[in-house]
């Protein structure tokens, strides 16, 4: 039953990280709102990362950051940035598919050589924080690079500013919460 709800909430999820990955124009990949913080180009891969990463949670109980290798590819185009989501996409679907939900209270653990980064917790606790919420995290980020670079972001949960501007009046003037 966990894990039917992690899947409900993976796939929605992912098909909101596809729109705003398919927002993604060439022309933003090089922006960056401050030199310290990522482009938009480091970031958009980033989060195509993740999904790189559900084998390694919900299949194992330890991840060895020390072996672990991640090829982003060429992240000079935001196409090749969005194939590589779907790539580690469907490896992300199967592993949640053909993970056993017995073992979802294990305790997980991250090293590097050995050496701990991150406190051992139950793996679905690690699940909704290192991999969803992380995510919609760096989704977040990605959002405010675009708005800030001038580009425009889809609405995920409902319509942006700017889409709603096209609704129609009536939609905009009814109230969010009714009183009785």
């Amino acid at each position: 039953m966990i894990k039917q709800a992690l899947l409900g909430e993976f796939l929605y999820e992912a098909e909101n990280t596809r729109k705003l990955l398919n927002a993604v124009p060439d022309t933003a990949l090089e922006y960056r709102p401050q030199p310290h913080l990522w482009s938009v180009a480091q970031l958009a891969s980033h989060i195509a990362e993740v999904y790189n990463w559900y084998e390694s949670t919900f299949l194992q109980d330890n991840f060895d950051m020390a072996t672990y290798k991640y090829d982003k590819g060429d992240i000079s185009k935001a196409s090749n940035i969005l194939q590589k989501f779907e790539e580690n996409l469907a490896k992300a679907k199967t592993a949640i598919e053909q993970s056993d939900e017995s073992q979802y209270m294990n305790t997980w653990t991250m090293h590097a050589g050995g050496a701990p980064l991150m406190p051992p917790m139950p793996k679905v606790q690690v699940i909704r924080g290192f991999l969803f919420n992380h995510l919609y995290h760096h989704r977040g980020e990605m959002i405010a690079h675009l708005r800030a670079s001038g580009n425009t972001v889809p609405g995920l949960y409902g319509p942006t500013y700017e889409q709603s501007k096209n609704l129609n009046d009536v939609h905009l003037t009814k109230p969010l919460i009714r009183s009785f």
